[in-house]
């Protein structure tokens, strides 16, 4: 089996305990970092994700980069512009 280069996990309308057993289970089976993909209203709840799982759950885990952008997305009124995070977390395995 081919190990993808980066594991990501898109945040979106779950309960955020949702995304953070998703973060934890891509570290327990051997991904050496994850990134926390999420637009608009979601970025709160990737941010949570972060700081949840990064405090409670994963021992020598950090984030490694944060990068924010903008993404234009068509709507039915037209385009709209759209925040988003990605959140990356790294082992420092």
């Amino acid at each position: 089996m081919m190990q993808q280069k980066e594991n990501t996990v898109f945040v979106g309308n779950k309960p955020v305990m949702n995304y953070v057993l998703a973060v934890v289970t891509q570290f327990n089976n051997g991904a050496e970092q994850v990134a926390i993909k999420a637009r608009g209203k979601a970025i709160s709840r990737a941010v949570d994700t972060a700081e949840i799982a990064l405090n409670r759950f994963l021992e020598g885990v950090t984030k490694k980069e944060i990068i924010t952008s903008t993404e234009v997305i068509d709507t039915e009124a037209g385009k709209t512009n759209v925040s988003s995070i990605e959140i990356i977390l790294a082992s420092a395995k």
